[in-house]
């Protein structure tokens, strides 16, 4: 689960490193997020001369949670993954990068975030 403070790597190629979640959107009075959720987060690690500047504010969603996620239409089996990730995406919900690294969760297929499933290497 993801929460306000939480520190997030992020999983695309544009220029972000580590990203700390400030709000949970998608939900009223929803404090946590998980895999598939949208977070508004703050750009602490950058790489130098990107398009992604540290201290931006930005959108992200969230692909991979240290929290395991239980899949009821799969017998009850439970997926978790070492860390917590995310990929930034625009208002419409694009990623803004162009690749993706590492493995993306199936859920995201249900939130109809199909164009960041395209782009990964590998879905579990």
């Amino acid at each position: 689960m993801i929460q306000p403070q939480s520190f997030l790597n992020v999983a695309d190629n544009t220029g972000a490193r580590k990203l700390m979640c400030i709000r949970v959107l998608n939900g009223s009075r929803k404090q946590k997020a998980s895999v598939g959720d949208i977070i508004l987060g703050v750009v602490k690690e950058a790489l130098p001369n990107m398009a992604i500047q540290k201290s931006e504010i930005v959108r992200a969603v969230i692909i991979r949670t240290s929290k395991a996620i239980r899949r009821t239409k799969h017998g009850g089996m439970s997926i978790r993954f070492d860390e917590n990730a995310a990929v930034l995406v625009n208002k419409e919900g694009l990623p803004r990068g162009t690749r993706i690294f590492g493995p993306v969760a199936r859920e995201l297929r249900e939130k109809h975030f199909l164009k960041i499933l395209s782009l990964a290497s590998e879905v579990v």
